[in-house]
């Protein structure tokens, strides 16, 4: 007998074959209650051979969509039963871009001097207003691949968005261990962001790998259709 499950996914697209979608399945009651052996599991699901309505939902999923999907299982593999956007958040992964901006320079320089592996900062317009929150990691040496990590759902991004998700109302500060940073202005003075929660205002989300720099960038945008996600775009994809 076929199982089915029901739950909330965040799409990470089709790293390994354009047949296939990669979904993380969302902790259903937040992030404090998340177990994290099992939080954020990644599941390949089947995406060829659905009936129309069916079939045009899921070839119309973006990576960085949020989902509510049934999953029928037929011997271990999982298939759509239904499926409905929650949020159009987009993910966009850069490898070998070369130009980084300074604020991400400026960012990573910070974390050498106190000697740490990441650190992160909350940009602004020249409003003044929070339009991003900026993460830069260390590239790490040996086999660990971070950007291919990112990108296949090993290492997940989903407690470096959820913290700047307007219904969370906390700052960067509040990151569990393995995600920790300051959230700070330019000033270096902490700062708390508002932002409407990601349904309302979609999210684009860039993870980037320069050529010329020794480390990794993560940069939230919250608005995916403000000027800065254009910018972006424009510049490294």
């Amino acid at each position: 007998m076929d199982l089915t499950t029901a739950g909330r996914y965040r799409v990470l697209g089709r790293p390994r074959d354009p047949e296939e979608l990669l979904l993380v399945e969302l902790p259903a009651d937040g992030m404090d209650d998340a177990d994290p052996e099992e939080a954020f599991a990644p599941t390949y699901v089947d995406a060829t051979g659905y009936d129309d309505g069916l079939a045009a939902a899921v070839g119309s999923i973006d990576a960085g969509n949020v989902v509510d999907a049934d999953l029928t299982w037929h011997d271990g593999t999982p298939r759509f039963d239904t499926l409905s956007v929650v949020a159009e958040t987009t993910f966009t992964f850069a490898d070998g871009v070369t130009g980084m901006f300074e604020a991400a320079k400026s960012t990573w320089m910070v974390a050498e001097a106190e000697n740490e592996g990441m650190n992160a900062r909350v940009t602004r317009s020249t409003d003044g207003d929070p339009n991003g929150a900026l993460y830069v990691f260390a590239k790490q040496s040996g086999a660990r691949d971070l950007f291919s990590e990112f990108r296949n759902g090993i290492m997940p991004l989903e407690p470096l968005i959820r913290r700047v998700d307007g219904h969370e109302n906390s700052t960067l500060m509040d990151q569990p261990a393995d995600h920790r940073s300051a959230e700070c202005s330019e000033s270096g003075e902490s700062d708390r962001i508002d932002v409407p929660p990601e349904p309302e205002q979609p999210r684009a989300v860039f993870v980037m790998r320069p050529t010329d720099e020794p480390f990794i960038v993560v940069y939230i945008v919250f608005n995916r259709d403000g000027m800065l996600a254009k910018t972006v775009r424009d510049t490294y994809v």
